[in-house]
């Protein structure tokens, strides 16, 4: 563990270090920024419209960041032949992909934290005074992002494992697009009244990550307290799934001819 730590903070040193990775934090502040304009302009519902613009600021620079900086974890390190004079330490590469994982995990914490500043900003800016009773629900929101990025995450580290950059990207976004309709795409058998269709969604529904569990930005953005089996659920299913996917990771790559 050690040792998967030691390359997780210099994973974090590598991506602070990346210009692209300010450029993505200064977009999402700024959408953030136009989030009050629109708010401006929308009399009498101003606070929704900055909520639910910010988290979709959040959620789309945050999986931006993970997915273009977690497809190049492993193949970057790969082509540079960095990887090669790590492995000849006594490194596995199990912990080599923890600590992958969980240095690209710490970078997307610490900018979610930076954007949950500059949404708290404006939502305080628009309403002229903290309104205490919303911001739970806001905090709640942001924490539900980062299980839903931390995901995001873990799934670019897999396909990255036996993939290319691009063929990675397309693979999490893909996958990104379908968890997102997981639900609506269970119902797609039963809409059409095609039993063979209905037992296939279904799979595919148990299948695929439930990024869709993770959007609370309706309930964020009015206020409303969100009960704490939620929380327990949703966290035991992120915690759950990207321990697989890791795992399976760390196994596809530990039996990889380099």
């Amino acid at each position: 563990m050690r040792r998967a730590l030691t390359i997780a903070r210099n994973t974090f040193r590598e991506a602070i270090r990346d210009r692209v990775l300010y450029n993505l934090i200064a977009f999402a502040l700024l959408l953030i920024g136009a989030a009050i304009l629109f708010g401006q302009i929308s009399i009498g519902i101003e606070e929704l419209v900055v909520v639910n613009l910010g988290l979709a600021a959040m959620t789309f620079f945050g999986l931006a960041i993970a997915i273009f900086l977690g497809v190049g974890l492993v193949w970057k390190e790969i082509d540079k032949r960095t990887l090669y004079a790590l492995l000849a330490h006594p490194v596995r590469r199990s912990e080599f992909i923890l600590g992958r994982f969980l240095g690209l995990g710490l970078t997307l914490l610490v900018n979610l934290l930076l954007m949950t500043v500059g949404l708290l900003a404006a939502f305080f800016y628009v309403q002229g005074q903290w309104d205490w009773a919303g911001t739970p629900p806001l905090l709640a929101g942001v924490y539900f992002i980062y299980l839903e990025l931390l995901l995001a995450t873990a799934l670019a580290l897999f396909f990255s494992c036996f993939s290319s950059p691009v063929l990675s990207m397309v693979f999490t976004g893909s996958l990104f697009v379908a968890g997102s309709f997981a639900a609506d795409m269970r119902q797609v058998g039963k809409w059409l009244e095609a039993p063979w269709l209905d037992s296939r969604t279904s799979v595919v529904y148990y299948l695929v990550p439930h990024f869709d569990n993770f959007n609370v930005s309706s309930e964020a953005a009015y206020g409303q307290p969100l009960p704490g089996s939620l929380f327990f659920l949703n966290t035991l299913y992120a915690i759950v799934y990207i321990a697989f996917v890791v795992a399976a990771g760390a196994l596809i790559f530990r039996n990889r001819d380099l």
